[in-house]
């Protein structure tokens, strides 16, 4: 498949020269040949560089120093030709047929659909594979179509997003890309800000296998860090609920988020108790909060105030058009 938009391909490395080398050539497999891939190098210090020139003009190479994946990102937004945008890590494959159907999607319903998210194949338990709308409680009914109430949704669980998307040029600038100012959880906070940009196509089916995370990725420096993992969360929602304080029919979204932003305070005074109190106490205090929010998300879950995703088939409707009345008629 050759017509359609251009989709710019972003791919963040830091001395992976073989991974990403192996990513490229997977890319090059997509059935959709009309994209440009572009490649920023975070401060390397491997051989990435040599292995990089190999390709030529095939890519579109750019350096930096060392300033962490969101910055990579941003980056490569910024360089970016396309009209549609998409991310892939260095350690992870797309299925050759991910793009084409996810720009097939995007031109389907119109300009008014900020993104279009896939399934991921997840393979980092016991050598098991699940998905990641599983791990994340997202259960479309339908096979691939309008994803009517992203917002709430998101508002109450994380979703693996960055190589599962491919987002439109001009909401993902209007939203302003990644938050740098975001030590962890950057790939969180933009698609929260993304879904209140309005309804998402989305494909259940797995167009992505996830790596396993390395020692040395960003996702298992976070979880050694959770004092600054937590503050980052904490970040996230009260930006949020400052962006939203004067929006009307956001209710909703600002009632999970205030829930989710008074659990993380708590997890917080938690976990710096435990780090600053040695004593029994301390502990037996900590481990009672971990406790206590275990069973509330568990019991919140099995509640008909947990969100489930709002779907609309592909063939429901020829094309969204962003109207408000279309948009509740959609969602009965």
């Amino acid at each position: 498949m050759s017509k359609g938009p251009l989709v710019s391909i972003i791919i963040p490395t830091y001395n992976r020269a073989e991974l990403v080398c192996q990513t490229i050539d997977n890319v090059f497999l997509q059935t959709y040949s009309n994209f440009e891939l572009i490649v920023v190098d975070d401060g390397s210090t491997d051989d990435t560089q040599s292995r990089l020139h190999e390709y030529g003009d095939r890519i579109r190479v750019f350096t930096q120093a060392n300033a962490g994946p969101a910055v990579a990102r941003n980056r490569g937004i910024e360089l970016a030709r396309g009209e549609i945008i998409a991310f892939q890590d260095s350690d992870d494959i797309w299925k050759p047929v991910k793009l084409e159907r996810q720009v097939a999607l995007l031109e389907h319903f119109g300009s008014s659909v900020p993104c279009c998210l896939c399934n991921v194949v997840m393979r980092i338990v016991n050598g098991k594979d699940f998905t990641s709308f599983d791990h994340s409680l997202l259960r479309p009914r339908h096979e691939a179509g309008l994803w009517l109430n992203v917002s709430d949704v998101l508002a109450t669980r994380f979703i693996l997003f960055n190589q599962a998307v491919a987002i439109r040029r001009k909401p993902l600038e209007k939203v302003g890309g990644f938050d740098v100012r975001l030590k962890y959880l950057e790939d969180y906070d933009l698609p929260l800000r993304l879904a209140l940009e309005g309804p998402w196509a989305f494909i259940r089916e797995p167009l992505v296998i996830y790596g396993e995370a390395s020692p040395e990725s960003f996702s298992q420096a976070a979880l050694k860090d959770p004092v600054v993992l937590k503050q980052c969360e904490l970040k996230i929602y009260e930006h949020l609920l400052e962006m939203t304080a004067k929006e009307t029919g956001r209710a909703s979204f600002r009632g999970h988020l205030m829930r989710r932003l008074r659990m993380a305070r708590r997890q917080l005074r938690a976990i710096q108790l435990g780090r600053t109190d040695s004593s029994s106490a301390a502990r037996a205090m900590s481990e009672l909060v971990v406790e206590f929010d275990r069973y509330y998300l568990k019991a919140f879950r099995r509640s008909p105030w947990f969100p489930q995703p709002k779907t609309v088939p592909v063939d429901a409707v020829d094309t969204y058009c962003g109207d408000s009345q279309q948009v509740a008629l959609l969602s009965r």
